[in-house]
């Protein structure tokens, strides 16, 4: 029980720094934009992992060890620094567009980025639930096998096309046309956060180079 609690703090850790990026530099709480996203990212990704960590810890706790710091790679530390440095560039640059009017968008597009951005949260965690191998950071452990089935049947790393959907749909959910312009910012870094993995997945996670030949793409079905 107290695993679960450590969870639940986190996770409403998480939303409150979330509503600290948006609420702050918009100067008021009169934002449904954000309001709507919060509960969109608590219930696509603050209540599955409460659930994760009841019926899988291992691997709730995998996905959970992120960030610059716990990369062991010095790339991939400068990656995840461009990554979340687009995910708050978004969330700063969107409530400001609230505050100063830069732009507006259609209350049922603000929807639709929250449908986006929900289904990118909802595909991380599922990540974690067809391989419990899958981790936020780049490695690979002992007795690690190839998964190709599920998600991984599509794409090489499902993991990062959640990602991708959430730097889609975040910016059109907060109401910001101007915000962006950091989401290919954001996309490149993980680009390059998949290169370099490939390497390290190709040299030491048996069976990676044929799994390659099965699933063609890395992050878009058909595209890339």
């Amino acid at each position: 029980m107290n695993a679960v609690l450590r969870v639940a703090a986190l996770g409403f850790a998480q939303l409150v720094a979330i509503a600290l990026l948006v609420f702050v530099p918009a100067g008021t709480f009169n934002y449904w934009q954000a309001w709507a996203f919060l509960a969109v990212f608590a219930l696509t990704a603050w209540l599955p992992s409460i659930y994760l960590q009841i019926t899988n810890p291992v691997a709730l706790q995998r996905r959970m060890k992120s960030g610059p710091v716990a990369e062991g790679r010095t790339v991939q530390k400068i990656v995840m620094l461009g990554l979340y440095g687009s995910l708050v560039a978004i969330c700063v640059v969107s409530a400001l567009d609230h505050r100063f009017g830069w732009s507006s968008v259609p209350p049922a597009l603000c929807v639709a980025g929250n449908v986006l951005a929900g289904a990118g949260l909802v595909v991380t965690v599922l990540v974690a639930v067809q391989n419990t191998f899958a981790s936020t950071t780049v490695q690979v452990e002992t007795g690690q096998t190839v998964v190709s089935t599920g998600l991984y049947g599509l794409v090489r790393h499902p993991m990062y096309t959640g990602n991708v959907l959430i730097l889609a749909g975040l910016p059109i959910a907060l109401g910001s046309f101007w915000s962006l312009a950091f989401v290919m910012p954001g996309v490149t870094v993980l680009a390059a956060r998949i290169h370099d993995e490939e390497k390290l997945l190709g040299d030491e996670l048996d069976g990676y180079h044929e799994y390659t030949q099965k699933v063609r793409s890395r992050l878009i079905p058909y595209m890339w």
